[in-house]
């Protein structure tokens, strides 16, 4: 087993907190696990990008070659589109549908939209309104994983213990709440 995972998104979104939970479900599983991350300007809402590697075989290095992801998961679809160089041909991606336009140039929707509709293998879905519906928009980080989860080769009930084992320090509300939008977004895609 092997997983090239490409996150992406923009400051303040939680695409650390998806690597974490990643993580935590993975070392728990017995794989060996590699990340790298790039967050210098995430406080300014600027790019945020991690590379997360899973095996269950040693990892030589902890950064994805261009046409080596089997997954990118994106919070932004404008982020998508930018780490597209790196997914396999058969890879696949899982992306919010809502921008987050955060610069005075940002591209126009509906062309991000036309090239995401574009590719052969993907779920795009309104994380943001799913969140909203399962208790609070800023669990659509969580959305976004439960949503990944089918691709990732970890059961969701490994990833649903990832979950409570990094937010149950913040208590059982919150633990709750991440667990009802990690099933919101496996369920949307599974169908």
């Amino acid at each position: 087993m092997k997983t090239d995972i490409i996150l992406s998104g923009v400051g303040g979104q939680g695409i650390l907190s998806i690597a974490a939970v990643i993580g935590e479900a993975a070392l728990c599983e017995g794989l060996y696990m590699k990340q790298a991350e790039v967050h210098g300007m995430s406080q300014r809402g600027g790019d945020v990008q991690s590379n997360l590697r899973l095996s269950d075989q040693p990892i030589a290095s902890d950064l994805i070659p261009l046409g080596a992801a089997d997954l990118i998961i994106s919070l932004e679809p404008m982020e998508a589109l930018r780490y597209l160089p790196y997914l396999k041909k058969d890879g696949w991606l899982v992306t919010n549908s809502q921008p987050l336009v955060n610069i005075p140039n940002y591209p126009d929707v509906e062309k991000l939209k036309a090239e995401l509709d574009k590719l052969p293998h993907k779920v795009v879905l309104d994380v943001d309104a799913i969140a909203k519906e399962a208790g609070s928009v800023r669990a659509s980080n969580i959305v976004m994983l439960g949503a990944a989860t089918p691709f990732l080769g970890i059961e969701f009930e490994k990833i649903a213990d990832g979950v409570r084992r990094i937010f149950e320090r913040k208590g059982e509300e919150v633990v709750n709440l991440n667990l009802r939008a990690l099933q919101a977004g496996y369920d949307l895609a599974k169908n």
